[in-house]
Parts: C-alpha cells; sequence; structure tokens
C-alpha cells in the first residue's frame, strides 16, 4: 500500500504565507524628494516697448500711426532701432486684403 502526503494543507500554509509577505511589503513611493535651492524674487522686468509697422490696404506704411514716407524711411527707421541697446518689439500688422509684395517689401526691410 502506498502513502501518499495530503498536499492540500501545505499549499494553503505557501499561499497565507505569500499573502503575509505582500502584505508587509512598503508601499512604493514613485516621488522624488529634493532640496531645491530658492532664489530671492528679483524686480519685476520693464514691458518691452512696442513698435507697430501697418500696411494698409493701398500698401501705405505707417509707423505707430504715422505714415513712412517711402521705403528708404522705413529702413532708417529701422536701423535705429536695431542699433538701441534695448530692442523694442516690432510688430507687424498688415491689413487683410493688402497685396502680399507690399507685407514682402516690408519684411525685407526689416530683415536688413
Amino acid at each position: 500500500m502506498m502513502i501518499e502526503m495530503n498536499m492540500t494543507p501545505l499549499i494553503d500554509v505557501m499561499l497565507v504565507l505569500i499573502i503575509m509577505l505582500i502584505i508587509t511589503i512598503p508601499i512604493q513611493n514613485h516621488a522624488v524628494n529634493l532640496n531645491m535651492p530658492t532664489n530671492t524674487p528679483s524686480k519685476p522686468t520693464e514691458p518691452p516697448v512696442v513698435i507697430n509697422i501697418d500696411v494698409d490696404f493701398d500698401g501705405t506704411v505707417l509707423w505707430n500711426g504715422a505714415a513712412v514716407a517711402s521705403r528708404n524711411e522705413l529702413e532708417a527707421k529701422l536701423t535705429e532701432v536695431a542699433t538701441q541697446p534695448n530692442q523694442p518689439e516690432v510688430h507687424l500688422r498688415p491689413n487683410a486684403v493688402v497685396p502680399y509684395k507690399s507685407v514682402a517689401a516690408v519684411m525685407a526691410s526689416a530683415q536688413r
């Protein structure tokens, strides 16, 4: 006669031990705690000066609302702005119906 050991109680004990092991493992925290240096806040910066260049529907160029007589005058004003130590922002605002060649000429002057 062959005697076999009953494995059911051993499996039950093993499962209980595994569950206890899983419960006792500490929870993984995925956060990384860093001590970052603090900086004293500096004074707020001044907002930049904005120069608006408008191109009207007929190709007229306006510098902050004042008409510019020629492309040479526009380039002279842009050169003066480019030589300033704190350069202002130049915003180009063409009219919706202006031909593209007028806008492209102003952009080419600004690029020079």
